[in-house]
């Protein structure tokens, strides 16, 4: 097998995502062939070289990656486990070991959420360079304005900084919202709307990546169907 970096292959163990991979080598939780792996990663053979987390030896995984489509209900936690004991979204899912959502949706928000436990294809995603359109159905206290429509088409300012332009399609009456973005900051698209001043009475996840919710009922799961991982796979860059 040709070198792979050692980041890299530990998420495709799915041992993390790409991103806490990288952590794991920071915090010096990784080592290689019995010695500290340096922070910045370095290049393994790993039919050869001898990997750890934590003491613990990790093979690799042979098994096919697995890719889930989830319908978020609101009040689950996008996370693999909460400390303070609220209902995860790992508690939908039967078998849901070695299994960590793509990118988070709010407590408060329902919708489509991808699990796997591919952590190159989830760091890919959800990294901004590579712009996976997310797709929400909003349902507004009160229609919207044409002034707020332009605010939200500009990218208004949020207290972490300006926001990138949102393509927004309002529905007959302005009560309910189609709004696309490409970034991924933490309960994004609800603080421009209240930045704009629009009350948010629902906010539903529709689209992510190219992949529709449809008609997957709320709480279910399914698998994604190997058109549609080639698909996200496409999308992330990696063929």
């Amino acid at each position: 097998m040709p070198a792979e970096r050692l980041g890299r292959w530990l998420a495709r163990q799915g041992i993390a995502s790409r991103r806490g991979a990288d952590d794991l080598l920071r915090q010096g939780r990784v080592r290689v062939n019995q010695a500290l792996a340096p922070a910045s990663g370095q290049l393994i053979d790993p039919d050869r070289d001898l990997i750890e987390v934590d003491g613990r030896r990790i093979e690799a995984d042979r098994r096919p990656r697995r890719y889930l489509a989830l319908n978020k209900p609101t009040g689950v936690v996008s996370t693999v486990r909460d400390p303070e004991g609220r209902p995860t979204v790992l508690d939908l899912v039967p078998d849901g070991a070695g299994l960590f959502p793509v990118g988070r949706l709010d407590r408060d928000s329902r919708g489509l959420l991808f699990l796997t436990d591919d952590g190159e294809l989830s760091q890919r995603l959800t990294h901004p360079r590579y712009g996976a359109p997310k797709t929400y159905r909003v349902r507004l206290g009160q229609p919207i304005t044409r002034l707020q429509l332009q605010e939200l088409r500009d990218g208004p300012v949020l207290e972490d900084g300006p926001t990138h332009p949102a393509a927004v399609r309002p529905t007959a009456g302005g009560g309910v919202l189609f709004v696309t973005l490409q970034e991924g900051r933490n309960r994004e698209l609800r603080r421009m709307l209240e930045q704009v001043g629009a009350t948010v009475l629902d906010l539903e996840r529709v689209e992510f990546a190219g992949i529709r919710l449809g008609t997957l009922p709320l709480g279910a799961v399914r698998e994604l169907s190997r058109a549609e991982v080639a698909r996200l796979r496409l999308r992330a860059g990696l063929g």
